[in-house]
């Protein structure tokens, strides 16, 4: 997992992912916050995720993309497709993403979407098991994306050509 240092100089799109009303039953009556998930990335190989809470859904939304800009982590992306298939889970949610053929487009739904589009994947076919739950599904996502490895580090590693290692 290559993590990013600094998010200085990088032009960040952030995406909202899920936003959820919270209330807490006091003597006084009930109070509302909002949370918000939301999903920072250039477009180009870097993105992050992040909570925000707060009494305004604006607040909220703008305290996760700070909270997105701290954890940021680089992807390989090469031809606008992942590398290889990756697997990962997060609580109940699991997840799988494939590579596809140039043309198929991002083939996932609500927030797995989200992720892979602003990481700068085009064509990928992606598959969300088990639990729904937007954190979990954004967590899982990110942590298969954190997983692949580059054709360059696979071949450096079996001290292969970068085309072997296509070729398989």
């Amino acid at each position: 997992m290559n993590k990013v240092k600094s998010a200085n100089g990088l032009e960040l799109k952030d995406r909202l992912v899920a936003i959820n009303r919270v209330t807490k039953v006091t003597k006084g009556g009930r109070t509302f916050t909002f949370s918000a998930i939301v999903v920072v990335g250039n477009e180009d190989g870097i993105v992050g995720w992040g909570l925000g809470k707060a009494g305004e859904v604006t607040a909220a939304i703008a305290k996760g993309a700070e909270a997105a800009k701290k954890n940021l982590i680089q992807v390989p992306v090469y031809n606008g497709t992942i590398p290889h298939e990756q697997y990962a889970r997060f609580g109940g949610a699991r997840v799988f993403i494939k590579p596809a053929s140039t043309g198929s487009g991002v083939k996932a739904g609500g927030a797995m979407r989200a992720v892979l589009e602003s990481v700068g994947v085009t064509d990928v076919l992606a598959k969300s098991k088990g639990s729904s739950n937007p954190h979990n599904l954004v967590k899982a996502t990110i942590t298969a994306l954190s997983e692949l490895r580059s054709p360059l580090d696979v071949a450096q590693a079996r001290g292969i050509s970068v085309e072997k290692v296509f070729k398989g």
